[in-house]
């Protein structure tokens, strides 16, 4: 335990590299939430609008932010004022970096000895570079799980609820703890008393359908501006090309006109050319068919252990990630992170996180752009790799040789990778289509992870339905 600890101080000191690193926007998001609740009324919060960057997490973490304003006050007062757009003082990214790290700390108690959680590469791009606070969150989730673990199923319940009211994104696994708890406390008074302690004030104050209208945007489209590696990235890709192909062998109406979605850099709301346009509603009914198997197998066998339990919740993850409404990239992180807790379970278990974790790493490339990060982001991957193939390898072997982990078909789709990236970073600008074509390394990156998704998504549903089968002994 003692070296975990050395290692976790060092990890913590290995991010204050990156203070001065690249910034996304949302560092101003999080600039400006701080400024609105600390310097406006609550009946405020989520009515403000003088940034475009307005507060779109539930209750809990407006009081987050506030909680944070009271002690950014003594670095910058600046920061603090709605008024100061773009605001990003020397002072002010000293604070809100070490909020970051600071806050860190209830993803490393969660967590307690697990090196490709503590060191998990996918929360120093999102957060410690990219910019926002996933690892407190993740520390949340994770700890809900380990309560799970422990029987201890109230706390878990309500450590989930805290973590509903503070990023709504966790909604993604709630079928999971409804079905997984549905005989003991769904309806408890605890759990009901978290909702009404975030939501009640709100309520009071007639801002209901204002909150909710803020949580879930529906009108910013089905993708999110940069595509995340789902089964809508294939699906646009599908209808560009059956619009490419049907024009060229005029099969199409010559009324029929392009869209154009891939021209302005992947943004807002556009309808589909040749196959049908998406609504929200095709979207929730999709999750949640893709959702029912898992959680119908869950609640026959519910009583075989916690193991069963985050198997169904990483296939709630996956579902809501491939098939959701206006996915964020990010939320890879959702799918990855829990996963982590089952590489020992079998080799299979170790093969299908492999594949994920490399995709869905390199996934979150594009949030880092400049020059700068390349090197960072590479070496990143690179170390991830060598240190999970090569302790899982050794983990999952025979007693007379080391197995393969992954096939060669597999590793084939993984070096893919090399190319790839070496288009994006180098090919593409040496031709000079940054400027005329700057979405289609976004665009590249999208398609080619959703394919890995997808095929880990399969693999993992077929391994989780044959887990639970009355034959197969569970753990």
């Amino acid at each position: 335990m003692a070296a975990f600890y050395v290692v976790a101080a060092t990890i913590s000191c290995f991010k204050l590299l990156f203070l001065p690193a690249y910034r996304s926007t949302d560092f101003e998001v999080h600039r400006n939430w701080l400024a609105i609740t600390h310097s406006l009324p609550v009946n405020k919060w989520y009515t403000e609008a003088t940034s475009e960057w307005t507060l779109d997490y539930p209750p809990f973490f407006a009081w987050f932010e506030y909680g944070l304003s009271q002690i950014a006050q003594y670095f910058d007062e600046e920061m603090l004022k709605v008024e100061n757009l773009n605001y990003s003082s020397e002072a002010t990214i000293l604070f809100q970096r070490m909020s970051v790290i600071f806050t860190d700390f209830i993803f490393i108690y969660a967590v307690k000895n697990a090196i490709l959680l503590i060191g998990n590469i996918g929360l120093l791009i999102v957060d410690h570079i990219h910019f926002q606070y996933n690892g407190f969150l993740m520390g949340i989730f994770l700890l809900s799980i380990v309560k799970m673990y422990e029987n201890k199923y109230l706390q878990s319940a309500l450590l989930f609820c805290v973590l509903l009211n503070l990023k709504h994104i966790y909604l993604y696994v709630s079928p999971v703890y409804f079905i997984y708890l549905l005989t003991s406390y769904c309806y408890n008074p605890g759990v009901i008393s978290v909702f009404s302690l975030s939501f009640a004030p709100f309520i009071y104050m007639g801002q209901l359908s204002q909150v909710l209208s803020r949580l879930f945007p529906f009108k910013r489209g089905l993708c999110h501006a940069y595509w995340a590696p789902n089964f809508w990235a294939l699906y646009n890709i599908a209808d560009k090309a059956l619009f490419i192909i049907g024009s060229k062998l005029k099969l199409l109406p010559p009324t029929l006109s392009d869209s154009g979605f891939m021209t302005g850099g992947l943004v807002q709301e556009f309808s589909h050319t040749v196959l049908p346009s998406i609504k929200p509603f095709y979207t929730v009914i999709l999750t949640l068919i893709a959702m029912l198997p898992a959680l119908f197998n869950l609640f026959l066998n519910r009583k075989k252990g916690s193991v069963g339990f985050v198997r169904c919740l990483i296939l709630c993850a996956y579902a809501s990630f491939l098939f959701g409404w206006h996915v964020h990239e990010k939320a890879i992180l959702i799918i990855i992170i829990p996963m982590i807790l089952l590489v020992f379970e079998s080799k299979e278990d170790g093969r299908i996180y492999l594949i994920l974790s490399t995709i869905g790493y390199y996934s979150l490339f594009p949030l880092l752009f400049t020059q700068f990060e390349t090197p960072i982001k590479v070496l990143f991957l690179l170390l991830h790799c060598f240190y999970s193939f090569y302790t899982l390898s050794n983990i999952h072997k025979s007693s007379e040789r080391l197995l393969p982990i992954v096939s060669w078909l597999e590793s084939v789709y993984l070096l893919g990778i090399v190319p790839l990236e070496f288009y994006n970073s180098v090919i593409h600008s040496l031709l000079k289509l940054d400027e005329k074509f700057p979405f289609i390394p976004l665009l590249l990156t999208s398609i080619y992870c959703s394919l890995g998704v997808v095929y880990t998504w399969l693999r993992f549903y077929f391994s989780f339905l044959q887990s639970q089968s009355p034959k197969h002994k569970t753990s």
